[in-house]
């Protein structure tokens, strides 16, 4: 019953998106790392966007994992001369399938509550980031883990 209610939760955000009135409100790039995931960004309103993402990873055990966030972003913090920089935060889920010590399949769920810094280039239409996500293992056992990325998305 939770896997299903963070899958709802997880999808039924991204899926629910109404985008912002900027002329650049859809993004997609990397984030580097272990694993390389392929991101999505949705912006809704000026501060408040979904990111959404998916990777496979051949190190530490074969796994895939799809999470979803909720962001929101202050850009009252930092003046810059040129483009616009934000902290951001928010919460999540994170989906992961893969195979656990024993070569059994194991599905795990987390909460995810990321905090970064982001920065949008003002004449280019790209966002640069670096961002440290706490997680919190729910099943199938409870953990608590750490992310880190770096990473870039182009809008259009």
């Amino acid at each position: 019953m939770k896997k299903a209610a963070l899958i709802l939760i997880l999808f039924g955000c991204v899926a629910g998106v109404s985008f912002a009135e900027s002329n650049h409100n859809f993004g997609v790039g990397i984030i580097l790392g272990e694993p390389t995931v392929f991101t999505l960004k949705f912006w809704r309103k000026q501060t408040v966007a979904f990111d959404a993402g998916a990777a496979w990873s051949f190190i530490g055990g074969k796994y895939f994992q799809i999470h979803g966030d909720l962001l929101l972003h202050n850009f009252n913090l930092f003046k810059v001369e040129t483009g616009r920089m934000s902290l951001y935060y928010g919460i999540g889920a994170r989906l992961k399938f893969g195979e656990n010590d024993l070569s059994e399949a194991e599905t795990v769920v987390s909460l995810r509550v990321p905090i970064g810094l982001a920065y949008e280039f003002e004449r280019t239409p790209v966002e640069l980031f670096i961002e440290v996500v706490p997680m919190l293992d729910l099943i199938p056992a409870t953990e608590v883990g750490m992310a880190g990325a770096i990473g870039f998305r182009y809008y259009f």
